[in-house]
């Protein structure tokens, strides 16, 4: 029996690709909680969600949490979600006593909710890379937008170097012949009411005098890192730079303060619809088997 997909209403264009998948059905009650419907029979029958969870992390979280819960109700057999950019990712330990580990959260609720299986691309606390996980009780399958990423620039950029801005996506630069990673260090958390840390440093470690860089992360928030990294390879005497990222949020105006900064072109998925998403997540290789 095939299984049973569906997809919340911000995600219709995920569902293109598979042949007879159905929007849930979604209301608003007058007091502004959530109606959600299945619109067809699922009982014994696998079922997939598909959802995009940004922008409005928490509602749209909410919306995949409601459709899976419904979902086992009406007795599919083994439920999984298709959420390419998993919000709360980023808090996956704590960094000061009492901070809450979101990532643990996150992954308990679609486990507790009835969530066999997540399906995800290039995930913030997974820094192994593509391949199968576990967090909180839910199987987690990663997949990487990197060789996609990549494969766009061909024809722009010329013998590049690529690179990550920083260890943490190291697996991602790894996807080319030779890839390097930057060096950061972040200080402590900025005052005021919004959590960031300041980056401390950022230095190059390898030669970009004359080359053609492509700088590649898992998202660009604020844009604060890559800006710097721009900023460094420029001085460092690299040709053009290249700004490449899975999950473009692209905050405070960060797309342009790159465009400032000297990167050529800011290339991301549709993960997150913005001008920068000019690579599709669903044509990754092997996303929904």
């Amino acid at each position: 029996m095939s299984r049973a997909v569906f997809f919340t209403d911000t995600a219709a264009d995920f569902s293109a690709p598979l042949a007879g998948s159905s929007p849930v059905e979604l209301k608003r009650f007058p007091d502004g909680e959530l109606y959600a419907r299945i619109p067809a029979p699922v009982a014994g029958r696998d079922a997939l969600v598909m959802g995009r969870c940004y922008p409005a992390p928490d509602a749209e979280l909410f919306k995949v949490l409601v459709v899976v819960g419904a979902l086992k109700a009406q007795g599919a057999a083994e439920i999984a979600a298709f959420i390419p950019y998993l919000p709360y990712a980023r808090m996956d330990k704590s960094v000061k006593e009492g901070e809450a580990v979101t990532a643990d959260i996150v992954c308990g609720l679609l486990s507790a909710a009835g969530c066999a299986e997540l399906i995800t691309v290039d995930c913030h606390f997974l820094k192994q890379g593509e391949g199968g996980f576990s967090r909180a009780g839910l199987k987690i399958r990663n997949h990487s937008a990197a060789s996609a990423l990549l494969a766009y620039f061909k024809g722009k950029a010329e013998n590049p170097v690529v690179t990550s801005p920083d260890k943490g996506a190291a697996h991602m630069s790894a996807k080319a012949e030779g890839g390097e990673s930057m060096e950061k260090a972040r200080g402590g958390y900025a005052s005021g009411g919004a959590a960031y840390r300041e980056v401390e440093s950022l230095e190059a470690g390898f030669d970009a005098e004359g080359r053609d860089v492509i700088i590649i992360d898992d998202m660009i928030s604020t844009g604060s890192t890559m800006v710097k990294a721009v900023k460094v390879l420029k001085a460092a005497g690299a040709k053009k730079v290249f700004c490449a990222a899975t999950h473009g949020l692209l905050l405070a105006g960060s797309h342009g303060k790159l465009l400032e900064a000297g990167a050529e072109e800011v290339v991301c998925t549709d993960s997150i619809v913005s001008p920068a998403s000019k690579v599709s997540v669903t044509g990754l290789a092997g996303l929904m088997q």
